[in-house]
């Protein structure tokens, strides 16, 4: 029990430190963007009203919508939008089958924003921590911009080395963070304890009431309170339901909510702190220790969300939806921290690109919103699907579910749309050109199978006619890697056209991913004898699995099937793939798909197989 207790706790710290870094550090620049818009007429009244939405919107879509709701649909354990689209997408394929193409669509599409979410946030939220220089002196404004692109470039190339390491320091610092902003908003509280009013709801309905027109403009900034909110469902995988709900209400909900309060009190006191609220609570012998605890809360912030982007980008890569990347792992023992270069550094030159393109925290908020509320929607849209068709609760209770919470994520999705021209056109940009990257993969990759299948001899009775007139069998095991089962491998036409050989035992291997987190080892292999020293094998991984091929082949010798791995070789087809004009994709989709395909990291690095063992064989194929 005792154990169980310690283990919950670090769980509960861990998340802390990880889930919440994002939306902990939102009390930045939230009620600075909401002020500071010039649309709210600064009144005492404005600031209960403001406050009041603030914390209402925290409580339903935080508190209720993801940590209540959300968190249930879990995918076998696992969260986050892969894991709810796969699981959505499950519920649909007996039940609604024409509805699953355009949820794929969907769910995929909101994947996509993701990106764009991962551009802006780890910008504005270390360009607000540093911005809290020119509360210091504004001598230190000129620093601001070259000083953010500094740490983003240290935070990027520390990415490489993993965060096993400086991981188990997350939680403890961002507690702190807690602490800190926490004591922040008690003591301007306990100068005008009557703000603790604004949790009545009635003073948001009273502000929508009187300024309903302002209230929906503003929606686009109070949505900056709720950044990260999708974390939580993102990493229920690592922590577990039950500490990501510990954490956010004993800790993280309590903290965020006295310091909102805290600069509204400091608000009514001296309205002139509107500039920067959030840093003008410290009275000034704190404020730079504090910009350094901020920045710091912030770098950490943004390695969950990059974290976060190399783990979404290999389970779109398990569920087929882009090639094969490089992939490697920071840590012996948790195969989870993962480390992609190539999207590291275009996260980073992005990221670059949109502090230097919008120059401050408030023209980054101008960019920010509409993405993250696109994918609320979604999520919320994916969720009535889990709740009707997964979970099989009538209609009527499924509506009421996810219905109220759709309307409330439209409304701050239409309000988001007002910035647009303004920036909302950037993550937008980002997210519609990964989409077409994607859908380019998906498509082109149905297309060269059917082209493959199409031009492909049936196994068996290839296999029948081979051994009518036996080649030269030799010693040693050949395992040929082949895109479906059952069909002849390119690989193995090659080699006895130009080797003239069998080797004794051929394993005829196909790798199929599923939509689903893991499949566990008892589950790994399908095997299939062909006879004469030939096996069809079928392995499973899901889109969480790693996978190495050798390791799941060494689960043949409980079958009789014995590998020595220095008589295994492996022998793939390396396929060129030529467009051509034709019924197949648009020519600069295939065209696209063309030079994807050729970049895409060799199928023997992807699948752990001994580089010295690996016979590749090439092929041209045109689509």
């Amino acid at each position: 029990m005792q154990t169980n207790q310690s283990s919950l706790s670090a769980l509960t710290l861990g998340a802390v430190g990880v889930v919440y870094g994002d939306i902990g550090t939102s009390v930045l620049y939230t009620l600075k963007e909401v002020f500071g818009s010039g649309h709210v007429p600064f009144t005492h009244a404005n600031v209960y009203g403001v406050l009041s939405i603030v914390f209402w919107t925290l409580t339903l879509i935080v508190s209720l919508k993801y940590v209540t709701l959300v968190l249930r649909a879990d995918n076998e354990g696992e969260g986050g939008l892969v894991a709810m689209l796969a699981l959505a997408s499950r519920s649909v394929k007996d039940k609604a089958p024409a509805l699953r193409k355009w949820m794929l669509l969907i769910g995929i599409f909101g994947t996509c924003l993701f990106y764009g979410d991962g551009v802006i946030t780890p910008a504005i939220t270390v360009l607000s921590a540093v911005e809290g220089l020119d509360v210091v002196s504004p001598g230190f404004r000129r620093t601001v911009i070259p000083l953010t692109l500094a740490i983003l470039l240290a935070l990027f190339l520390v990415q490489k080395r993993g965060t096993a390491g400086i991981g188990k320091f997350f939680g403890p610092i961002m507690v702190v963070w807690f602490i800190a902003i926490a004591a922040l908003g008690l003591y301007h509280i306990g100068g005008h304890p009557e703000i603790l009013a604004a949790l009545s709801p009635h003073h948001a309905l009273r502000f929508i009431w009187l300024h309903s027109g302002i209230s929906f403009i503003i929606l686009g900034a109070v949505v900056l309170c709720v950044t990260g909110g999708e974390a939580l469902y993102a990493d229920m995988g690592h922590f577990g339901r039950k500490p990501i709900r510990i954490a956010w209400f004993t800790i993280v909900m309590p903290a965020l909510t006295l310091n909102y309060f805290g600069q509204g009190a400091l608000l009514l006191a001296e309205p002139e702190a509107v500039k920067n609220p959030f840093f003008m609570m410290a009275p000034q012998w704190l404020t730079l220790p504090l910009v350094g605890l901020a920045t710091v809360a912030a770098v950490i912030a943004s390695q969950a969300l990059i974290s976060g982007a190399f783990s979404v980008t290999k389970q779109v890569i398990q569920l087929g939806y882009l090639p094969r990347l490089k992939i490697c792992h920071t840590s012996s023992r948790d195969r989870g921290q993962i480390y992609l270069p190539f999207v590291n550094w275009s996260l980073f030159v992005m990221i670059v690109l949109a502090v230097v393109l919008f120059r401050s925290s408030s023209n980054l908020a101008a960019a920010y919103g509409i993405a993250v509320t696109l994918d609320m929607t979604i999520t919320t849209v994916l969720t009535f699907f889990v709740v009707r068709y997964g979970w099989s609760y009538p209609l009527a209770l499924a509506l009421a579910a996810t219905g109220f919470f759709l309307a409330i994520d439209l409304a701050f999705f239409s309000s988001n749309l007002l910035k647009l021209v303004d920036g909302g056109w950037f993550p937008l940009l980002i997210g519609g050109a990964v989409f077409i990257l994607m859908t380019t993969w998906k498509d082109g990759r149905e297309l060269l199978t059917r082209t493959l299948r199409e031009g492909s001899i049936d196994l068996r009775s290839f296999l029948d006619a081979v051994f009518i007139s036996p080649p030269a069998r030799v010693e040693g095991t050949a395992v040929f890697l082949s895109a479906q089962p059952g069909l002849v491998p390119n690989a193995l036409m090659h080699n006895l056209k130009h080797n003239k050989v069998l080797h004794a035992q051929n394993l005829f291997v196909t790798v199929r991913n599923h939509e689903v987190p893991w499949i566990g080892m008892e589950q790994r292999l399908l095997v299939e004898p062909l006879g004469r020293g030939c096996w069809q094998i079928v392995l499973n991984y899901g889109f969480k699995n790693d996978p190495d091929l050798p390791k799941a082949l060494q689960l043949l010798a409980a079958r009789g099937i014995a590998l020595e791995a220095m008589t295994t070789s492996y022998f793939l087809s390396r396929d060129i793939v030529t467009p051509t004009l034709g019924s197949g994709l648009a020519p600069w989709r295939e065209k696209l798909f063309a030079h994807m395909h050729h970049s895409a990291t060799a199928a023997a690095e992807f699948l752990n197989l001994p580089s010295n063992a690996v016979v590749e064989l090439g092929s041209v194929v045109e689509i």
